[in-house]
């Protein structure tokens, strides 16, 4: 029940994404398997026919050779067309997937979650998709090839005899399926355990790079080189265990075909010599050596098909765990998709009123691994237009407070309403790519006039126009070739492009020089006229941008102060200049 249940969310997405393409895949690799057959046995059909008129009987050539010239051609174009299909589909299916389990990661608490385990995840998300593709490819098509072929070759020898014929039908599923089984079995544990010595070997490799100056420096380079050749030499032997296994199953189809051989070959003969003993039989007409050489030819092909499954065999375990973790996302995007009852749940609104950019009723939040709530019943009302600065000691929920607004966490209590926001983080999230892509994430739509204003808005146009190649400059991974500065220019440069009035700023200037700080905060507070702001910040330059301070302690809002009161001063005393 557990494994259906993990199959339905990914099949019903094969479907849904790529149901016609992919069964018009399938029913192509079918009838090229059965005109792979009808060639080999029409051939030796036509062979044997044609050597045994000799020159002295008349014999018709035209008819089996235009047949075989069109299984020929059918086969051969049919492949083309095939391949083309199935791939095709499956790449349109697997895009779908990924869109989905994107769409996923963009959910509340989705993104922290792989924040926490960036390396794991990642490699989760592109080795199960990447398994998933052995569904529909290694086992779907040549399934329904393998039972075509299997039927084709009950069919033609039902011509000869009946018993035969389901003999052969029964013995293929049988021997076909049995092998498949069996390896699939027994490779199962050995391909889980692959997949995760891949997933360790893969991090502990980032680790090694990643950290190797600080390893170096504790003396601990070469254990960990060593850990990383002992995870290397486990990955190779459970490679080699999967190889062995897949050449028994390559040794079985094999002598499963040479016994298929060999019977159809004695089954024949006495066909042969029943016919002999009972010429009267209208079976002397049907059964020739031309008969004989098409049943033997038609036997001799008829297992090859379900040789193609033992890939999809050996896969089969790896899929099946591709699907247990990739089920429960798209199992989530499916319930979101539900619209909650009125008055029920939690979420992200536009607001309650024209006059309300965000509202909190008993809002609690939970941060997985932690005792105690990150915020506890918080009540919060603020309206469109207003600055509001939330103050406090490291740890008292200002991030979160910011994430619930911005809709990255969910609330596990309580209510929450929000206008669409942009949130400015911390950290300045830049990535390997052109400085003209990483400012079109914030509006894809912008025309390079556009881009240009809002660098010259942050500041930056003058650095950017000093560079070689302008917008085209290519930036390193996490914005290396800009400063610490020029980077939160950057930033800011994004949240102006960004057509949004609710602004969320996490600390804007944090670790910035005095004279860039106070330029960031003065090119903020100029275009911050007549948008809500919502700050989160422990610097007196930073809360002066509002008028009115949030104080909170340990997930709650102690004071609630508003600007021209002692309390509003005095608290913003205590916070710190720098």
């Amino acid at each position: 029940m557990k494994r259906n249940n993990d199959m339905q969310p990914v099949l019903s997405l094969f479907i849904r994404t790529g149901g016609r393409r992919l069964a018009l895949g399938a029913g192509l690799s079918t009838l090229v398997v059965l005109a792979g057959m009808a060639l080999l046995g029409t051939s030796g059909w036509f062979i044997t026919s044609a050597a045994l008129a000799g020159s002295a009987v008349m014999f018709n050539v035209f008819v089996p050779s235009a047949a075989i010239r069109l299984l020929a051609l059918g086969r051969t174009f049919g492949r083309y067309a095939e391949r083309t299909v199935t791939h095709d589909a499956t790449f349109g299916v697997l895009a779908a997937l990924r869109e989905r389990l994107f769409r996923g990661w963009a959910t509340p608490d989705a993104a922290r979650a792989l924040l926490r385990r960036p390396s794991r995840l990642l490699f989760r998300l592109t080795g199960d998709i990447d398994a998933l593709e052995s569904i529909y490819l290694r086992l779907i098509v040549p399934a329904g090839a393998a039972c075509g072929a299997a039927l084709l070759a009950g069919l033609v020898l039902a011509n000869l005899d009946w018993r035969l014929g389901l003999a052969m039908f029964v013995w293929l599923l049988a021997v076909g399926w049995g092998v498949t089984l069996l390896v699939a079995r027994l490779a199962r544990p050995v391909a889980l355990r692959r997949v995760r010595a891949l997933e360790r070997l893969r991090a502990q490799a980032i680790d090694l790079v990643a950290g190797q100056t600080d390893l170096a420096l504790a003396g601990r380079l070469p254990a960990q080189c060593d850990q990383l050749a002992r995870l290397d030499m486990t990955l190779a032997r459970h490679d080699a265990a999967l190889h062995r296994l897949d050449t028994g199953a390559g040794w079985l189809y094999a002598v499963g075909g040479h016994v298929t051989v060999a019977a159809v070959l004695l089954a024949v003969g006495a066909l042969a010599q029943q016919v002999a003993s009972h010429p009267a039989q209208q079976q002397v007409q049907q059964l020739g050596a031309p008969a004989a050489a098409l049943a033997l030819l038609i036997a001799l092909a008829a297992l090859e098909p379900f040789a193609a499954l033992r890939r999809g065999a050996i896969e089969a375990g790896r899929s099946w765990l591709a699907m247990r973790r990739v089920a429960p996302r798209l199992r989530q995007q499916d319930d979101a998709n539900v619209p909650a009852p009125p008055g029920t749940g939690t979420g992200i609104g536009t607001g309650t009123g024209t006059g309300t950019a965000l509202l909190l009723h008993a809002a609690t939040v939970f941060h997985p691994g932690r005792t105690g709530a990150a915020l506890h019943a918080v009540d919060l009302r603020i309206a469109v237009g207003e600055g509001v600065a939330v103050v406090g000691s490291s740890g008292v929920g200002k991030s979160t407070l910011l994430a619930l607004a911005a809709g990255e966490l969910a609330a596990q209590a309580g209510q929450v309403w929000a206008r669409p926001a942009t949130w400015l983080t911390q950290r300045t999230e830049l990535f390997c790519d052109s400085l003209r892509d990483n400012l079109r994430l914030a509006d894809p739509a912008a025309t390079d006039g556009q881009l240009w204003a809002a660098l010259q808005a942050a500041g930056l146009e003058q650095d950017v126009r000093g560079f070689a190649q302008g917008l085209d400059t290519l930036l390193g991974e996490g914005g290396l070739g800009l400063s610490g500065g020029q980077s939160r220019r950057l930033a800011l440069a994004r949240l102006l492009l960004r057509r949004a009035d609710f602004w969320l700023l996490d600390e804007p200037t944090e670790a910035l020089d005095g004279a860039t700080a106070a330029d960031v905060l003065a090119r903020l507070a100029r275009h911050a006229s007549g948008r809500t702001l919502l700050v989160a910040t422990h610097l007196r330059r930073e809360a002066g941008l509002a008028d009115r301070l949030l104080v909170m302690k340990d997930g709650r809002i102690d004071a609630d102060l508003r600007r021209g009161t002692p309390a509003f001063d005095a608290a913003l005393d205590t916070l710190r200049q720098h």
